[in-house]
């Protein structure tokens, strides 16, 4: 079963510098990293700036398509206004059916803001308290939503390149 989380960083730094813990992280096989994507939003920016994490994780599990799709309907989608509401409401229900509440949507919206940072990333085998000490000093907050093998499965079918 596949886990969506997201390390939130009090600067617009901390999810870069974070990426050398999650490297050593998997270099120590307590964790598989299938995916991910960084979000770092300089406070004097409009909006975040979002970097897939293929260099990571060899190809990506999803690749670029499924990154474009969720970080859209987090940070974007909300600034075009009502125009795209509707769209937004059927993107947001296809993203609740692969696993993505519009909880985890909203909490992810609220937290990442300007002068912030995020780290997304999609794992597996994690040992969850190695993972979550190699993080203590870095200020992180964890915000977590995990995907049943069923949900896994449809993400994968929807978003995976070349599927």
């Amino acid at each position: 079963m596949a886990t969506l989380t997201v390390w939130r960083f009090p600067t617009a730094a901390g999810a870069e510098e974070a990426l050398d813990t999650l490297r050593k992280l998997q270099r120590q096989e307590l964790i598989t990293l299938q995916d991910g994507a960084v979000v770092s939003w300089p406070g004097d920016a409009r909006k975040p700036r979002t970097r897939h994490l293929g260099d990571l994780t060899g190809m990506g599990a999803l690749g670029g398509a499924f990154w474009g799709f969720l970080l859209g309907m987090i940070f974007f989608v909300p600034v075009l206004g009502a125009a795209v509401g509707a769209a937004g409401g059927a993107l947001g229900g296809h993203l609740a059916h692969v696993g993505i509440d519009d909880d985890f949507v909203q909490q992810v919206r609220r937290t990442v803001t300007p002068g912030s940072s995020a780290l997304f990333v999609l794992s597996s085998d994690a040992v969850l308290d190695r993972v979550r000490s190699a993080f203590e000093g870095q200020h992180a907050e964890l915000i977590e939503t995990n995907l049943s093998a069923d949900e896994e499965a449809r993400l994968r079918e929807a978003f995976t390149e070349g599927g």
